[in-house]
């Protein structure tokens, strides 16, 4: 059997755990501006799959690229690291 390519995986934070088996993760991506030097924090927000509910808002979590799941849904929850106070 052949192995399956690796998939893109990403570390972010929930801010909305509000739908049934949908989180919405927020992703910051820092860099430096190429004329002026200054750091740049741009954020990225994706609907992740998360099939026990699991995870709660402020949570850091690791997500996993997969087949469309929906409309918007392209991710899915791999593993809490760090949950929120």
């Amino acid at each position: 059997m052949t192995e399956r390519a690796r998939r893109k995986s990403r570390v972010g934070v929930v801010v909305s755990d509000t739908r049934d088996k949908t989180v919405t993760v927020e992703l910051t991506n820092s860099s430096l501006h190429p004329k002026y030097t200054k750091t740049i924090t741009r954020q990225t927000r994706l609907h992740v799959h998360d099939e026990a509910n699991d995870a709660n808002i402020g949570d850091t979590i690791r997500i996993e690229e997969t087949r469309p799941l929906s409309k918007t849904k392209r991710w899915r929850l791999a593993e809490i690291i760090e949950r929120a106070q």
